[in-house]
């Protein structure tokens, strides 16, 4: 899920506090690294990032003294590479004259790496957000200003993303808007975008929201909005927000529980986008089909998917798997576990001790471990061979929303592409989840009561 945001002011400043507190307010989002950017009036880019949570970070590597003419702040969720300093956000370019950061999927990071690699250019970590601004340098290589190169990387990159950037030379930001939010703010001598209203409020209420396919560039008294594909302009006047939105950081509903439900297609979306291009899938089909025997393992309501995976196993690829609770699974079938069975752990969290308990009793018995986990660089994805990303955020109500529905359709997925049956059949999926949840909002509320 991740957030951004950034910020260019009219003269120098102290930034630090306001990219904290901007950072801060969007941590509901969900995030594992923390970084912020500036950009001071010599042209200096002062970049500071680490893995923890906000403040610990922020206190660390001290944002408050960040200063400068514009700055960028963004939370990381890890999709691409386990949570690192390389893989934090904002990243550099090669030579260290552009800085920038991206929120959503950039779903052909792994052929983009190549790329960049091939043409010479310093790529640090494994992140998509690096592969954004290494998109934009090979542009502005050919001699293009920067908003004209991010145009031009913006058909390089594949999936659902919001990006901003900027460079030592010229006073603006360039933002770019496909799938991912993206709102703009506009103050007295400064001009903000964000991934989210919460971290705009505090400084504006004057606000532009930017729409799928359009590229902003933000300058301290102005902003331009221009269609990506064409460079034409968009005139959409400024409005301004209420006092009465209630909690902007939970989406205009009344709690997270509703939010959440409301996001189940949004996220679907960006996990089958990852799927369809993850370089990972073929590897983990691969090794489930020599399986001999598969079984597939969770607690809780990843227990409840791997029970409803297990039909569609049956149905699309005609293999019989087992749904165990990882307890069962070493109490009722350790004696029998042997190498060629695999075993596939689901876990939201990635740290479920049941689970992890389980992929340490099987593991030295020969079983095979794959994954499908919510949270990159934890416990269990480094104790698995190969894992997938269930790309949900964070979910911060109890109850499994989200983080169940793509459980689902990961393995709805698996079996089809075992099968050998297109996975893009499930691109309708997003589509019959709004549907289902547009018809029973009213009966749930009244049942609710």
């Amino acid at each position: 899920m991740c957030g951004i945001f950034g910020i260019v002011c009219a003269s120098e400043r102290p930034l630090g506090e306001t990219l904290t507190v901007a950072a801060k307010r969007l941590a509901y989002r969900g995030y594992d690294s923390v970084g912020a950017a500036c950009v001071e009036g010599s042209g200096r880019i002062d970049l500071r990032k680490d893995v923890g949570r906000v403040q610990e970070v922020a206190d660390k590597l001290r944002f408050v003294e960040l200063k400068g003419l514009r700055g960028i702040v963004q939370l990381r969720w890890a999709t691409f590479g386990a949570p690192s300093i390389p893989n934090a956000q904002p990243h550099l370019d090669s030579e260290g004259t552009m800085v920038g950061a991206h929120n959503g999927n950039v779903v052909n990071n792994a052929e983009l790496r190549r790329q960049f690699l091939a043409e010479g250019m310093t790529v640090r970590g494994t992140n998509d957000g690096e592969s954004c601004v290494h998109a934009v340098e090979r542009y502005v290589k050919r001699g293009l200003a920067l908003p004209e190169a991010v145009r031009a990387a913006y058909n390089d990159l594949a999936g659902d993303f919001a990006f901003v950037v900027t460079d030592r030379e010229h006073n603006r930001l360039v933002a770019v808007k496909k799938g991912s939010g993206l709102v703009v703010g506009i103050g007295h001598d400064f001009t903000c975008c964000s991934s989210d209203l919460p971290s705009i409020l505090p400084l504006t209420r004057k606000v532009i929201p930017v729409e799928d396919g359009e590229m902003v560039v933000l300058e301290p008294n102005r902003v331009r909005i221009v269609h990506v594909a064409d460079g034409s302009k968009v005139i959409r006047p400024a409005k301004e927000v209420g006092e009465g939105m209630g909690s902007p950081e939970k989406g205009g509903y009344a709690h997270f529980m509703l939010k959440e439900i409301h996001e189940q297609p949004a996220v679907a979306r960006e996990l089958l986008h990852l799927l369809e291009a993850s370089e990972h899938l073929p590897r983990m089909v691969e090794t489930l089909r020599g399986a001999e025997r598969l079984f597939l393992v969770g607690s809780g309501s990843s227990y409840h998917a791997c029970v409803l995976g297990t039909t569609f196993w049956a149905r699309l690829a005609g293999v019989m798997a087992v749904p165990v609770l990882p307890q069962q699974f070493i109490e009722q079938y350790g004696p029998a576990l042997r190498p060629g069975d695999v075993a596939l752990y689901v876990s939201q969290s990635g740290e479920t001790k049941d689970v992890l308990n389980a992929i340490n009793f099987a593991t030295p018995r020969g079983v095979t471990p794959l994954g499908l986990v919510n949270v990159l660089g934890s416990t269990l994805t480094r104790k698995v061979n190969v894992y997938l990303p269930l790309a949900c955020g964070w979910e911060i109500s109890v109850p499994a929303t989200k983080t169940y529905t793509n459980q689902v359709i990961a393995l709805i997925a698996l079996a089809a592409a075992v099968g050998g049956q297109p996975i893009e059949e499930l691109d309708a999926a997003p589509a019959w989840i709004e549907k289902a949840i547009a018809r029973t909002d009213e009966p749930m509320a009244k049942l609710a009561k």
